[in-house]
């Protein structure tokens, strides 16, 4: 069986990105093709043949991917696969769109129908995190928009088979591209994460800074509470969130996985304050035994478990948040049973789960074509 992956872009290191290393360890041999490779700005593909299109060359086209949704259309729809069996595309935006013989099978990992075009629409043309391009971005995306969604639902109908990434993943795929899928939970590394007796007194929070994460609600929150909230990460918010933050919120935008790891650790509990898709950051906290203060809704109330492994808010508010973190000060939560519960969303269960889907399909098709 002959694999290939697909990306969308491979310009920094995310989530989207550590299913495609997960992908990666599962077919060893397997090319990645992608819109844009920037080295240097992620590592981990180092040893990897990475297949990049012409967008390559392409000015800005590494650091400002975004300026170029409509040819990326182009440049996924431009890579021949018809030497492959299996084509594994991990995708949140245009890889979906590839373009497959009949012979050539086609599996696709959503981590969420294309959200610029769907289910965060206003929260993109309200602030699209461009920088000095954001005048641009507002000015053209309403124009454009409705064909590119157009393009997108056609995209998506084009995979033989759809993989939501969560529950609340499966419900928008069901909802804007009107298709079923199998549900897989997303690879974390628990492993490198370690738990301890002794705890800190703060809070932490690991996250892009931009607009729809509302980090903003953990940094007012703890400020009016008067505890000590360190925030990890970097983006178009920092400069606000600063300027909103009191004596006790502490930046650090420069950390490597192990100090991350270390500030895990030793923290008292995680807040993660988004609406997201599925959630890494959650699951990682609680490899370290670290219990979580989360939004109700998306894919962190399917890693979480209320009132066990921590606590829900139901209302993107800092006074519903301030009510969650002294609930969650009243509460007692096992380390050892935290831990052991993240280990449902372990790297080698995302292998196994992924390898067995391909062959289970990849055989019941060849079963068909013989008979």
């Amino acid at each position: 069986m002959k694999v290939a992956l697909v990306h969308d872009w491979l310009t920094n290191l995310g989530g989207g990105e550590r299913v495609v290393d997960a992908l990666g360890s599962a077919f060893p041999e397997a090319p990645i093709f992608t819109s844009v490779y920037n080295a240097n700005g992620i590592s981990i593909f180092k040893d990897k043949q990475i297949i990049s299109s012409f967008l390559q060359r392409w000015p800005l086209s590494q650091s400002k991917h975004q300026l170029y949704p409509m040819l990326r259309r182009y440049a996924f729809e431009s890579f021949d696969f018809s030497d492959y069996d299996v084509v594994i595309s991990s995708s949140s935006a245009e890889s979906k769109g590839i373009i497959t013989n009949t012979e050539t099978i086609h599996f696709s990992y959503i981590h969420t129908p294309t959200r610029y075009y769907w289910s965060g629409y206003q929260d993109y043309l309200d602030s699209p995190g461009l920088g000095l391009f954001n005048p641009i971005a507002k000015f053209f995306l309403p124009k454009v928009v409705g064909t590119m969604r157009y393009w997108d639902y056609a995209a998506a109908q084009r995979p033989d088979y759809l993989i939501a990434n969560s529950q609340t993943v499966k419900d928008r795929i069901t909802k804007y591209y009107h298709r079923d899928s199998d549900i897989i939970f997303p690879p974390v590394e628990i492993d490198n994460f370690k738990t301890t007796t002794k705890t800190k007194d703060y809070y932490l929070v690991v996250s892009r800074l931009i607009p729809y994460k509302r980090v903003d609600l953990a940094v007012q929150a703890c400020s009016e509470l008067g505890r000590k909230l360190i925030v990890v990460g970097d983006g178009s918010e920092l400069a606000r969130l600063r300027k909103l933050a009191s004596k006790d919120i502490e930046f650090v935008t420069d950390a490597d996985d192990r100090k991350v790891s270390d500030l895990y650790t030793n923290s008292r509990g995680f807040i993660f304050t988004a609406y997201e898709d599925f959630g890494i950051t959650p699951v990682e906290a609680m490899a370290s035994g670290v219990p979580v203060i989360t939004y109700g809704r998306g894919g962190a109330s399917e890693s979480v478990v209320d009132k066990k492994t921590g606590i829900f808010f139901d209302q993107q508010t800092v006074g519903c948040l301030k009510k969650a973190i002294l609930s969650f000060e009243k509460n007692n939560f096992s380390k050892d049973k935290i831990r052991k519960h993240s280990e449902k969303f372990s790297k080698d269960r995302f292998i196994k789960e992924i390898k067995d889907l391909i062959n289970e399909k990849y055989e019941s098709q060849h079963q068909n074509k013989a008979l």
